[in-house]
This record gives structure tokens, sequence and C-alpha cells, in this order.
């Protein structure tokens, strides 16, 4: 195996490749980061499971796309959480860490004691990227007829890109030392290369009729992919979230005989890109009979960020289109 420097592995995802076969695949942990999106907002546990498992899915997911500027993840259902948003920010500069940020709305007398996931009604699970000014966003949906966020995540893969996509996460609540508690989450992601074969026509086998791996790999590349997948199976949590063991052993323990090479680990933080521009500019749709709708009793208007909590106050005069029209 090639193994680079030594890494601080928190906050960090590494890349790797199988040489053996056509896989490559990303190793996350996320500890600091989530501190970071989830002390922002009082969530009910459920929903703080939901919000860790999209955070971890995006750190994976993020870094497997060159990006030249932001990638989203977005569940919209019917439950009791009715929207999460995750957002992964790539790095503006070489050896500048990416930037992830999230959040979930949520009817908090709606939720109950069952699984996160009980939470979640009929609804999607969606991917867009944002490659900056001047290129064309994507999205792609995909509905949510699965148990987890991360099998909502793996059937966009296969029924939108035809990629055969694995994940295996963990997260929760740490306790240290002196007992305090800060959360913790680890995950490994799978995915086959991309294909030159034809596409994939009509329904595929699984659940609601989305397609599997066996829908679109060979008979040589579904043995490869599923050999993989039997060497996943034998991860456990603690070798995921665990401070002690260090991806680059992770992935000796686990794929060994599929010669596995890594390639540079990117450091992921938690940042948020709202600004009191960016409030302006969000305001600026607004006629001056808006705004004065929108203002206190104190004469201002207000706003929040819903990912980061930060609180804005601003003059009524000086936001609104008209307010923009009489500044040029």
């Amino acid at each position: 195996m090639t193994l680079g420097p030594k890494i601080a592995w928190d906050d960090n995802v590494l890349p790797f490749q199988l040489d053996r076969s056509d896989i490559r695949g990303r190793v996350a942990r996320l500890d600091g980061v989530l501190d970071g999106i989830l002390k922002q907002h009082d969530y009910p546990p459920a929903v703080e499971a939901l919000v860790a498992e999209m955070a971890l899915l995006t750190a994976l997911i993020g870094q497997t796309i060159k990006l030249r500027w932001k990638l989203s993840l977005q569940v919209q259902s019917k439950g009791p959480v009715r929207m999460i948003a995750t957002d992964f920010y790539a790095p503006e500069k070489e050896g500048e860490p990416a930037r992830i940020r999230a959040y979930a709305s949520f009817d908090r007398d709606r939720i109950t004691d069952g699984r996160p996931m009980d939470q979640v009604g009929e609804g999607y699970f969606a991917i867009l990227m944002d490659q900056g000014k001047g290129m064309q966003p994507y999205q792609g949906i995909t509905p949510l007829v699965t148990s987890s966020l991360s099998d909502a995540a793996e059937g966009y893969f296969a029924q939108s890109e035809q990629l055969p996509t694995r994940f295996q996460l963990s997260f929760g609540r740490s306790t240290e030392k002196g007992g305090q508690e800060h959360w913790r989450a680890g995950g490994v992601m799978l995915q086959h290369m991309p294909k030159q074969s034809p596409h994939v026509q009509g329904g595929g086998t699984g659940e609601g009729g989305l397609l599997q791996a066996d829908d679109i790999l060979s008979e040589d590349e579904g043995e490869d992919w599923r050999r993989a997948n039997l060497h996943l199976d034998t991860v456990e949590d603690m070798e995921l979230i665990g401070p002690n063991l260090p991806p680059t052993e992770l992935l000796v323990r686990l794929f060994h005989e599929e010669s596995p090479r890594v390639f540079d680990s990117l450091p992921v933080r938690f940042g948020c890109t709202c600004s009191e521009d960016r409030v302006r500019q969000s305001l600026s749709i607004y006629s001056a009979k808006d705004i004065e709708k929108m203002t206190t009793e104190e004469g201002i208007v207000t706003a929040d960020c819903q990912f980061c909590g930060a609180h804005y106050e601003l003059d009524p005069k000086t936001v609104g289109f008209e307010a923009e029209d009489a500044g040029k």
C-alpha cells in the first residue's frame, strides 16, 4: 500500500483507490465540524442524527467531485423533518480546507420517539452542483423510498449516474475524560469507476424499481464489487469513529487483498458564507411596501442565518430593490 505522510485524521477526508478493481473510495472522520454544525441549534436527538448523517454524506460525496464552488445535498419531506440542507464549499486554493454547513427544518410537535428515519416521510433526496459563475448548475433527484439517508444517496448514484455506490457510516455522541460530550462521525464510501457502457434501459431490481449494482455491472465487475462490499461489511463502528485508528490502517485492515492506494487528504471545517452583503442581496427583490411589513417595532429589519445562527439588523431604508436603485 502506498502511504503518504502521517495526517491528523479528524475532520479529514482521505481518498483511495482499490487497484485490484475499478473501485475508488473515501474515508471521512468528522468531529469539530459536527460540533460546529449542531451547537447552533437545539435539535431533538433524532434530528441531530439525521443532520450528522447528511453532513457525513456531504463530506464523502463532495470530495469525489471536481468542484469549482459548491455541492449541496437536500432532503425534502412530508414528515416531521420537512427539510435537511447541507453545503460543501470546495477549497478556494490548494492546501486550504473545504467547508461544510448544514441545518434542518422540522415540526417539533410531530417528532416521535422512533428511529431517526421515522421522522422523514414521503419526499425526495437531491444533489445540486453549482460550478460557479458562467457554469450551468446541475440537479439530480431520487425518491425517498429507503431506510436511511445513505441508502437514498446510493440510490441516487445508481439511478442518476449509473455508478454503483456504497456507504458505511457511524456517528453519535462520544464521552471524553471528564465527562465532556461531543459528536464524532466516520464513514467509508465505495464507488465503481465510471463506465463506458451503454445506458441501462428499463427499471431496476431494487426497491421501487431503482437500479442496483447487478443491473449496471458486468459479471466480472460485479464479482469485484461484491468482494469489496464483503470486506467493508466487516468494519466496526469504533473503527469508523474511534480516535486511535488512522484511516490508512483501517484501509489496510479492510482491503489489503485489493491493493489500496491513498491520495492526498482533504481537511474540512465548519464554515458559513453568510454576510450582511448577502442578506442585502436576498432582500433586494422586495419593494419598500414589503420591507415595511418586515420592519420590527424597533424600526429595523432582522435576518437570521439558519446555518450558523448569525443575526443581522438592517436599516429598512437601506434594503429592498427601491433602496438599491436609489444607491445607483
